[in-house]
């Protein structure tokens, strides 16, 4: 697609105004203090996979509502004291997947805790957790934008949201992290997650968010045809006399409302060509983002963001803030 959003030097200056309940602060607390009465119960197994350099872990947490949360640890093998560590948040409909396709930080040294998705994982990379506690709903097609989006308190973020907390303190609990040097990562959805816990933990050490989802929602749902933000489009046509409602809940889980909280240092990187997580809604939170933090402008690229090239980049942002 051609560039069909704001110019760059446009961007650079967008910082629209927030959209924030007056208990933002009170629900996500409460939601956290609720979800920490669980026992995190964080189990990590040792599994053969082949990978004669990495060791790698089936892990198993409990996230919100102190439902089983699944995810992988790789590290090196030769790993013999406490690693600067990666939190991975996957892209939307995606699971965990298999360890063999996400080996990029353990080869360079990182421990990499990757949290499995509630309810996804059907669409392009598998999943192994259930969105219900282990009631039937596993793994399905997309379709989570509007589960539950009448109510901050049953919609489908907050569970997710609480899950991403809750896999960083999984990960600090294992013997091989240094919980002061922890980066989370993400991707789209991924990258939305990032920036989410960023804004609800002030300990982490950097933020690596990757034309992230979950930003600016309600100017992304009048932009942009696209899925996932077309989801809550076509409920609002369906549900007309709720569009209020839907937006009053999505402002709990909108990205720039977590972003203006966020002290960690941040790496974020857009399209410009993005149709799906569209270059406004990417800058309207990287300038609301109250930690220092910098940009990777991908002038012709679409929701591919600047792939391998972008993952050079990022390791050299990870390296810089987890040096010590």
């Amino acid at each position: 697609m051609a560039l069909n959003d704001k110019s760059l030097d446009e961007l650079v200056d967008y910082r629209p105004a927030r959209t924030e309940p007056e208990d933002f602060d009170h629900f996500w607390s409460a939601t956290l203090a609720e979800a920490r009465e669980h026992p995190l119960n964080a189990v990590f197994e040792p599994c053969d996979t082949g990978l004669k350099t990495l060791s790698v872990e089936d892990a198993t947490f409990a996230g919100f509502g102190g439902q089983p949360i699944k995810g992988w640890m790789l590290r090196p093998a030769a790993a013999t004291g406490p690693l600067p560590t990666i939190v991975e948040y996957i892209g939307y409909g995606g699971g965990r997947g298999l360890p063999i396709e996400r080996l990029l930080w353990s080869s360079a040294g990182y421990a990499h805790f990757i949290m499995d998705t509630r309810g996804q994982g059907g669409a392009w990379s598998v999943g192994d957790t259930p969105d219900d506690g282990g009631h039937g709903a596993g793994p399905a097609f997309p379709g989570f934008m509007t589960r539950g989006v009448l109510s901050p308190e049953t919609y489908y973020y907050r569970r997710l949201y609480t899950d991403a907390v809750r896999a960083v303190e999984a990960a600090r609990s294992h013997p091989f992290v240094d919980p002061a040097r922890l980066v989370v990562h993400g991707r789209s959805q991924g990258g939305g997650l990032s920036i989410a816990v960023a804004g609800l933990l002030d300990d982490l050490a950097g933020v690596i968010t990757d034309v992230p989802f979950l930003q600016h929602i309600r100017h992304a749902t009048e932009i942009t045809d696209a899925h996932p933000y077309k989801e809550i489009a076509e409920f609002c046509k369906v549900h007309r006399d709720r569009v209020d409602r839907v937006f009053a809940t999505l402002a709990y889980v909108d990205g720039v409302n977590f972003a203006a909280r966020a002290g960690a240092p941040a790496l974020y990187s857009a399209g410009l060509m993005d149709e799906i997580c569209p270059p406004s809604t990417v800058y309207a939170s990287f300038n609301h983002y109250a930690g220092p933090k910098e940009m990777r402008v991908y002038a012709y690229n679409e929701h591919d963001g600047g792939g391998a090239h972008h993952a050079t980049a990022a390791l050299a942002f990870a390296a810089s803030v987890t040096k010590g």
